[in-house]
């Protein structure tokens, strides 16, 4: 995969994360390393009109956990 394409799929989470449901949202933190589930991966596919990723890489991990921490 060349660079371009890399970069534009990992800022993809940036679209879907803040409109993904809570219940997917909580499937996804049990877990941060494991394979999406085909619910979750349906849900974000429906959110972006592409396929969804199969795991998350380590900057969409750390999107994540940036999202969770309370802003002063």
């Amino acid at each position: 995969m060349n660079d371009a394409l890399e970069h534009a799929l990992e800022h993809e989470i940036e679209r879907w994360w803040p409109r993904l449901s809570i219940e997917a949202k909580h499937r996804v933190l049990a877990d941060l390393g494991a394979e999406l589930d085909p619910l979750t991966c349906a849900e974000i596919e429906a959110l972006v009109g592409a396929p969804a990723p199969t795991s998350l890489t380590a900057a969409e991990r750390m999107f994540i956990i940036t999202q969770m921490e309370a802003v002063d």
